[in-house]
């Protein structure tokens, strides 16, 4: 009994650590080639959509990503894999990296985080990628 209490209450623990876990990395974008290709889900990429590119976390994902240096924050949709460099951990669409002012930089220092549904219904609609075009 006393080991099946532990044990639950380990994997509580992790579990709620692993919500409001954070990645802090590089972030760069798409450049403009890639307009028109498809991505990993199937889709057009759109240089206006409010897009990105992330190794592990699963297609159809809403991401927060913030620049720390500005405090402005970006919600993107996971639409594909990448990025293929090893000191980046996430790559953008032009219109999410023109959004927290990382466009004249090319690489950028970012956090992110992972968005639940219930947190995304209550972000401001032009936060999230509505105009998506496939």
């Amino acid at each position: 009994m006393k080991l099946t209490i532990r044990l639950l209450l380990l994997f509580f623990l992790f579990s709620v650590g692993f919500s409001y876990a954070q990645e802090h990395g590089n972030a760069t974008y798409y450049n403009k080639k890639m307009h028109g290709r498809r991505t990993s889900d199937g889709s057009r990429y759109h240089k206006d959509s409010l897009t990105c590119a992330h190794r592990t976390y699963p297609l159809g994902t809403l991401l927060k990503v913030r620049n720390p240096k500005n405090n402005k924050e970006v919600i993107v949709k996971v639409t594909d894999r990448g990025p293929h460099r090893r000191n980046l951990i996430i790559d953008l669409s032009y219109a999410a990296a023109k959004e927290i002012d990382i466009v004249r930089f090319g690489i950028a220092p970012v956090e992110i985080s992972r968005v639940e549904a219930a947190d995304a219904a209550s972000a401001p609609n032009d936060s999230i990628a509505l105009h998506e075009r496939k």
